[in-house]
């Protein structure tokens, strides 16, 4: 009988999504910043942390509570829709009135609060995807808490090819008719997508909606009805909404902070833009694009969680737990030596931008503990302990404040960069240490730390000889050299981890001297 894991099943496949539109997404970026500049990437940017707080307030949370809820029902199929039903028509209301409310007041909050007028026509278009991504988080939560993936994952391909396409139709006509492109397109491009993610998602539920219930288990208990559903989507949404809602506020002080903090450092508002702009719109792009992986992993690992932690299954969530960290502390340090060694051709080379660079190479310590905080944090919400990473959230972003309102006028934008590592640090430590309060986690420095780094060291060395012996020395710089090297590293740095195994003493050895002495 075939063995089928569906969390397995569904990181491969919100995985495999998330690469693709992360490529996609990645040489959207190249596109877009060619189109606009930096200082319209930072415009462009400057919206988004208005975007969160709405976000925060009728959509994430909702999302999350109907795919915990719903992976606790897996086995009464008629709850399960019920607490879909609760949470759409609760995350739909809220988001009609954040929609109102933003598109009335977005020239008061692009002049008062963003302190750049010439945000308001985008905050205008930012508001009318609210619904819209309500509708989309919804469906999603539903097939997440069913550990059906595939039409969450298949919705994100079509939101980004929808937004690449739409992009690039406007640019041309914008261009073709001699005038200037804003980063109002962009804004325009995300609505498109949204749009389109929506209609994707609401016609697979529509389509599935229509299969026959199976009749419930005698022990399954009653129906819940609309109401208590309701009741029990908004008891965890709630608190969940208000820790959000402070989180994204914070964040969002940040972000309009930065660009003003700069030019207490001496910049110009221009070049203020611009730095933000790169910062964010360009360097944390590479940064985040491995997340691609971890973030599947996250997103299954919350209604695996509640539903092992419903069953009582404590030893399986300590395994998930333990094959998650070191997991994600191997992709971290591939990601890291990477972008290191890396970093500064990258910039040079996608972005044209050494500035680019140089942030790629400053952030690329932040990969270990931004990629372990991210599971971590999945599987604390999964066992209802939100009201703990909301805590350790807010600890981290409040070093992250401080380090952008004492260390820019000073040090200029190094002290953000430090600040985001700092931060990090201590919400991996947090989320790391109240996890081990509740499952057991296994990891041990020799074979979970050392081992990768060896592995990484090594890979590096033979994919940097085998690049210098075929482009040259001065050809790895290319982009042909670059992505030689760095995906030759990639591959052999799994090679070398595939074919080693810890031992019974916490050390590792070949899987191949074991083959051959007959041991395995």
């Amino acid at each position: 009988m075939r063995y089928k894991n569906p969390l397995l099943t569904g990181t491969l496949i919100l995985t495999s999504a998330g690469f693709i539109t992360r490529i996609l997404g990645f040489f959207y970026r190249i596109y877009l910043s060619d189109l606009i500049g930096a200082e319209g990437m930072g415009l462009y940017q400057l919206i988004f942390p208005v975007f969160g707080v709405c976000f925060s307030f009728c959509c994430g949370p909702v999302q999350t509570s109907v795919s915990r809820y719903v992976a606790s029902s897996v086995s009464r199929e008629t709850d399960c829709r019920r607490f879909f039903h609760a949470g759409f028509l609760i995350s739909f209301s809220l988001s009609l009135l954040s929609c109102l409310l933003l598109y009335v007041f977005s020239p008061w909050i692009a002049r008062r609060i963003l302190l750049e007028d010439r945000c308001a026509p985008m905050l205008k278009v930012m508001a009318l995807t609210i619904p819209v991504n309500a509708v989309h988080c919804s469906i999603c939560g539903y097939y997440y808490g069913k550990k059906k993936a595939s039409i969450p994952a298949f919705s994100q391909l079509a939101e980004q090819l929808i937004r690449v396409f739409s992009v690039y139709l406007a640019a041309q006509v914008t261009l073709a008719s001699g005038r200037e492109v804003t980063p109002f397109i962009a804004v325009a491009g995300l609505f498109a997508g949204e749009a389109g993610a929506m209609l994707f998602t609401a016609a697979a539920y529509s389509i599935t909606r229509f299969r026959p219930i199976a009749a419930p288990a005698a022990s399954a208990g009653y129906s819940l009805s609309l109401s208590q559903a309701c009741i029990s989507i908004l008891k965890m949404a709630v608190p969940l909404a208000a820790n959000r809602l402070i989180l994204s506020g914070l964040q969002s002080v940040e972000a309009v902070m930065i660009p003003g903090r700069l030019q207490m450092y001496g910049m110009t508002s221009s070049q203020a833009l611009a730095v933000y702009g790169t910062l964010n719109g360009m360097a944390m792009h590479f940064i985040l694009f491995p997340s691609a992986l971890t973030n599947s992993i996250a997103v299954m690992l919350l209604p695996d969680v509640a539903e092992a932690q419903s069953l009582n299954h404590v030893r399986k969530i300590s395994r998930n737990a333990s094959a998650s960290l070191r997991f994600c502390l191997s992709v971290g340090i591939l990601c890291t030596g990477i972008f290191i060694f890396h970093g500064m051709e990258m910039g040079i080379l996608f972005f044209k931008n050494e500035t680019a660079g140089l942030f790629i190479q400053n952030l690329a310590w932040l990969c270990p503990f931004l990629y372990i905080a991210t599971t971590m944090g999945s599987i604390l919400n999964g066992m209802g302990k939100t009201s703990l990473t909301f805590t350790h959230n807010l600890i981290s972003l409040i070093i992250q404040l401080a380090f952008v309102i004492f260390g820019i006028p000073i040090f200029g934008i190094t002290a953000c960069l430090f600040g985001m590592l700092v931060s990090e640090v201590a919400l991996c430590f947090l989320h790391l240490t109240a996890v081990r309060r509740y499952a057991e986690v296994s990891f041990r420095p020799l074979p979970h730390l050392a081992r990768p780094l060896c592995a990484f060291f090594l890979a590096h060395w033979a994919a940097k000889t085998a690049g210098s012996a075929l482009f040259g020395p001065s050809g790895l710089s290319s982009a042909a050299g670059l992505v030689f090297t760095t995906g030759l590293t990639a591959l052999i740095y799994i090679l070398l981890l595939a074919v080693t195994e810890e031992d019974g003493e916490g050390g590792f050895k070949s899987r191949v001297s074991l083959q051959n002495t007959g041991q395995i």
